[in-house]
């Protein structure tokens, strides 16, 4: 993330911080201006934003917008979601904001961070069923027709310096940078209906390896790997026609 402070940004802290000197440090030390100012714009909803969840990024908001796309065209409308590691609920958010008849549940681990997201979801004035749960230890008992997530997918080996302040579960797979992969297609072949919708960011280089894994889990489905606004491969999307 950048953290050089346009002149919006400095009036934000300006009117939140009394002594604005110590905050400026933080930030020449690499402290997320996120943080500091307590909330982002994402896809035009205000999204509030601390510690305990992922700083909601371009690539992200592009994510939202494909999938609704891909919800419109495959007549999903009146789908149930499911997303998988919600943060701060900025994904879920903005679907039910865009497609009202959606019913949409998100689980993430951290308590913590549901919390930021059911009051972001308030906010917003959209209603969303938050649940705390271990993707690794989630037994589904109802049915979906779309599975969304931004997992995990940084390897430990690549760890940014710039990343350092957000939340590490929220960022790091394992040493392949596919076990989340694995888990959600696992969770997904159990779990969504015959006619069914994923929508995967992920990270450029790795679509085709996801591509692979996928096929071990899906059978006659589509399999599309999108590039973002910079040309790079960061979306997969898996559907039943």
């Amino acid at each position: 993330m950048e953290n050089k402070i346009s002149d919006q940004d400095l009036l934000l802290l300006k009117a939140k911080y009394r002594n604005i000197k110590p905050i400026l440090k933080k930030i020449e030390k690499g402290y997320p201006i996120q943080y500091l100012i307590g909330n982002v714009n994402f896809c035009g909803c205000k999204i509030n934003v601390n510690k305990h969840t992922l700083i909601p990024r371009f690539e992200t908001e592009y994510l939202v917008e494909k999938t609704i796309k891909y919800i419109k065209k495959l007549n999903l409308n009146k789908s149930s979601v499911l997303e998988v590691g919600t943060g701060s609920g900025c994904i879920s958010i903005i679907l039910k904001k865009e497609l009202k008849t959606l019913e949409i549940t998100s689980i993430d681990i951290s308590k913590k961070a549901l919390k930021v997201a059911s009051k972001n979801a308030k906010l917003n004035k959209v209603k969303i069923n938050f649940i705390k749960k271990d993707v690794f230890k989630f037994n589904l008992i109802n049915k979906y027709d779309i599975l969304i997530s931004n997992p995990p997918y940084i390897l430990p080996k690549d760890k940014d310096k710039k990343l350092k302040y957000e939340p590490k579960k929220a960022l790091y797979a394992d040493n392949t940078g596919l076990n989340y992969y694995k888990q959600i297609f696992k969770i997904a072949s159990k779990s969504l209906n015959p006619k069914f919708l994923i929508a995967l960011e992920i990270e450029e280089t790795m679509g085709d390896k996801i591509k692979e894994v996928s096929k071990d889990y899906f059978k006659d489905v589509v399999i599309k790997l999108e590039k973002d606004l910079a040309g790079k491969n960061r979306y997969i999307f898996i559907y039943t026609e």
